[in-house]
């Protein structure tokens, strides 16, 4: 871990104790725009300036950079603040329309925050009961929103983006919380299969929303990460969210129930170093969470993880060629759960599997003998990305990232 990252570390911590950074030594205008690319490709800046820009260090920066960074936190604090605002109304519009929707992740973490408006979220992620699918797709359109996807067919689809023209919100509206086709994960819905039974109710500014119970939405945050973990990646957000809520929420989790859950998909590894993660830089109690013993017991470290996901951006999209190196990961992944040797497959890399490929192409859902045709659209725009993108996406350096990571999983006894 560089000097940058530390820094970067230390306001992160700061902000998530509603607090401030002291440094004293100045920083080069180079070091301060590291520190604030870092923290935008984590989506943290809001946090990361509220954190840093009052410090005595941040008094002798460059005024320009200081200000550009200012407007950027200023812009999104704001964004945020208008989609959340919507988010609420939609909610509303739902209930009232005799729906039961519940909310998982994004509004539900900012609220651990303590200025929740700084914790950015790309999109709002809804469950609702799969019999009640058609009639909230109706009442999604009566509200305004529009599928993002024209070509998606409604009723066969596990989930659905909406958009609002001329509005920041974003919806993905789920039948389940992870895609049920893919092999790496898919099967990760049987722990959820009876959500709806046993919700609880938070209240945000007024407006009752309904969500998963502490336990279920622990381990599905867990989950959640692992699940871009074995993609390429996630960045230190996700880490803040999952302790945040065990700092929260610790003494109404079932953590025995948790840890067996994980050791299930053989997590337990990567769920205890995220908590390391959280103890050692980001002020998570463990006993005051009422984390048992046993999950600060569990053997592995946690540097290689923190290296990872320092260097992943925030959903593992840090540079194209990280991200072209999920197809190693997931197919390493499917490999070790048939059987077969979790390898750096090129052939499999290049020519991925029909699970794979159909959460881009979903016309597989229904054609899964267009797998050819996939594999061609997929090199093509694998190309044009190729050709916009320079060294930042090269078939070797992800070659290279998916073998590394790969070795990762191994290490985390993700696979064999």
């Amino acid at each position: 871990m560089n000097e940058i990252e530390q820094l970067f570390l230390e306001a992160l911590r700061e902000s998530l104790r509603g607090g401030h950074v002291h440094w004293e030594n100045p920083l080069s205008t180079q070091d301060w725009a590291a520190l604030f690319g870092l923290a935008q490709e984590h989506q943290v800046l809001p946090m990361i300036f509220e954190a840093a820009y009052a410090c005595p260090a941040a008094q002798s920066a460059d005024a320009r950079l200081m200000q550009m960074a200012k407007r950027q936190t200023m812009q999104s604090v704001m964004m945020q603040a208008m989609k959340t605002s919507e988010f609420l109304v939609l909610m509303k519009h739902l209930r009232d329309a005799g729906l039961t929707p519940c909310v998982v992740k994004g509004i539900v973490c900012r609220e651990l925050y303590p200025h929740p408006d700084h914790r950015i979220s790309g999109d709002e992620d809804v469950l609702i009961p799969p019999e009640q699918f058609a009639r909230c797709h109706e009442a999604m359109l009566a509200f305004g929103m529009q599928p993002l996807d024209t070509q998606q067919e409604v009723q066969n689809a596990h989930e659905i983006p909406y958009g609002r023209p001329g509005s920041p919100l974003y919806i993905e509206l789920h039948k389940h919380l992870f895609p049920p086709e893919n092999d790496a994960y898919g099967d990760f819905n049987r722990f959820f299969a009876d959500v709806h039974a046993h919700t609880t109710e938070i209240v945000v500014d007024g407006v009752p929303l309904m969500t998963l119970s502490p336990t279920d939405h622990f381990f599905y945050l867990i989950c959640h990460a692992f699940k871009h973990f074995l993609h390429s990646g996630f960045g230190i957000r996700q880490v803040c969210d999952i302790v945040l809520f065990a700092g929260r929420y610790g003494q109404e989790i079932d953590w025995t129930a948790v840890l067996e859950n994980c050791r299930e998909i053989r997590a337990e590894q990567f769920a205890a170093a995220l908590l390391k993660i959280g103890r050692k830089y980001l002020s998570f109690e463990p006993n005051a969470a009422g984390c048992l013993q046993a999950w600060q017991e569990i053997a592995g470290g946690y540097c290689r993880m923190l290296d990872d996901l320092l260097s992943s951006g925030v959903f593992g999209d840090a540079s194209m060629s990280r991200k072209h190196s999920s197809t190693m990961t997931l197919n390493a992944v499917a490999a070790d759960r048939r059987g077969r040797k979790a390898g750096g497959n090129v052939l499999r890399t290049l020519f991925p599997g029909r699970s794979t490929l159909v959460g881009r192409y979903p016309f597989l859902r229904t054609k899964p003998w267009l797998l050819p045709l996939a594999w061609v659209l997929r090199i093509v725009h694998y190309a044009g990305e190729h050709r916009g993108a320079g060294t930042d996406n090269r078939a070797a350096e992800s070659l290279r990232i998916g073998s590394e990571r790969v070795e990762l999983l191994r290490r985390y006894g993700i696979i064999k």
